[in-house]
C-alpha cells in the first residue's frame, strides 16, 4: 500500500464520522474556525528511531529541536502563526534521565523561540527504541489560511530556498559521516515561520505547503487536490551546494515552502520577498490543466519517473 493509498482508505473509513465543525484530512493541518473570524490550525508527525534518526548520528538537543521543527513547518504551510503544542515520548532506559534532559533542552530553546507554549501530552517506556509525537496547534485570520487545494491554471509553482541539502547530508549520515556541514542541516531544519506567515498575507498566494517528502511528491499533493497538472522546469530547480539535481527534486526534508501564485503577480511577489528576507524566491514551474506531472528540460517534456519520499 502506497502512502496516499493508505490516507485514502482512512479518509473513506471514517468519512460518516461527525466532522464537528473542523476542514479534516487533505492539508499540512486540519482548521478549525475559532469565532471573530479566527481559525485554529492542528498538525501532528511522528519521529521514529532507526526510521527517522539515528541515535548515535544526532544530539539529543538537535532531536528535541528537530521534533517540534517539522510541525512549526506544517503551520507556517497553512500561513499560520504556532501557538502550542503536545509533547509525547517513548523512551527506552537508556534515553531516560541526562539523554531526555538534553532533549528537552533542545526542544524547549525552538519553543522559546517562536513562542510555542508546552501544554501536555504523555510519556511512556520503550524496550527499545526512541518514538516521538508532537501535536502543534496554530492560529490566524481564516482569510489568510492557505490550502493545497487552491492552485489554479497557470499559477507560477515557487519555492522558498534551495532544495537537496538535507537529502545530501542523509546520505553523508547513511555513510557513517556524521560531522558534514549538509549532515548538520539534515539534523537542524529550520521551519519557515515567519515566511510562511508573510505569504499567508499575500492574496495572490493561492495553494501552500512545505516540502517534507521532496518536491516530486508534494506538488503532486498540490496537484491531486486541486484536480491539476503540473510542469516543473528541470534548470529552474534551486539545487544547494553539495547536492545534485535528482536529490534537490526528491530528497525530501528540506521543509522549504512550496507554493502557487497568480503569474501576474509574480514578479513584485519576488521583490517583496526578497526586500522582506533578503533571499530570492524561485519559480520553478506552473500549474496547468488536466492532472500529468510534466518535467521539462530547456522548454522539452523529459520522461522521468521521480519521486520523493514514501512512507510505504
Amino acid at each position: 500500500m502506497t502512502e496516499f493509498g493508505f490516507i485514502d482508505s482512512i479518509r473513506a473509513l471514517c468519512v460518516d464520522l461527525p466532522a464537528n465543525g473542523f476542514e479534516g484530512i487533505g492539508d499540512d493541518c486540519a482548521v478549525l474556525p475559532a469565532g471573530d473570524g479566527e481559525s485554529l490550525v492542528f498538525t501532528a508527525d511522528l519521529l521514529v528511531e532507526r526510521i527517522h534518526f539515528l541515535r548515535a548520528a544526532t544530539t539529543p538537543e538537535e532531536l528535541g529541536g528537530k521534533a517540534l521543527a517539522v510541525n512549526l513547518s506544517d503551520v507556517a504551510a497553512m500561513g499560520a502563526r504556532p501557538v502550542a503544542a503536545l509533547l509525547s515520548l517513548a523512551l527506552p532506559a537508556d534515553a531516560a534521565d541526562a539523554w531526555a534532559d538534553r532533549f528537552m533542552k533542545g526542544y524547549r530553546d525552538l519553543s522559546a523561540r517562536y513562542g510555542v507554549a508546552l501544554i501536555g501530552g504523555d510519556t511512556t517506556r520503550s524496550d527499545r527504541d526512541i518514538t516521538i509525537n508532537v501535536t502543534a496547534i496554530g492560529r490566524a485570520p481564516a482569510d489568510r489560511l492557505k490550502r493545497r487545494s487552491a492552485a489554479l491554471p497557470g499559477d507560477t509553482i515557487f519555492v522558498t530556498g534551495e532544495l537537496g541539502a538535507s537529502g545530501a547530508g542523509l546520505r553523508d549520515i547513511l555513510a557513517g559521516r556524521y560531522d558534514t556541514p549538509l549532515a548538520s542541516v539534515h539534523r537542524n531544519p529550520q521551519p519557515q515561520v515567519d515566511e510562511g506567515q508573510w505569504l499567508g498575507g499575500r492574496a495572490e498566494v493561492h495553494a501552500m505547503m512545505d516540502l517534507s517528502d521532496g518536491l516530486a511528491s508534494d506538488i503532486r499533493r498540490i496537484m491531486k487536490q486541486s484536480g491539476r497538472g503540473a510542469a516543473i522546469d528541470l534548470e529552474r530547480i534551486p539545487v544547494a551546494a553539495g547536492a545534485d539535481l535528482q536529490t534537490a527534486a526528491c530528497g525530501g526534508e528540506d521543509y522549504k515552502l512550496l507554493f502557487t501564485a497568480a503569474p501576474e503577480a509574480a514578479e513584485r511577489l519576488a521583490a517583496d520577498w526578497s526586500a522582506r528576507f533578503g533571499t530570492p524566491l524561485y519559480p520553478v514551474g506552473r500549474i496547468e490543466p488536466g492532472g500529468r506531472l510534466r518535467w521539462l528540460r530547456h522548454g522539452s517534456e523529459t520522461d522521468l519517473d521521480w519521486r520523493g519520499f514514501e512512507h510505504y
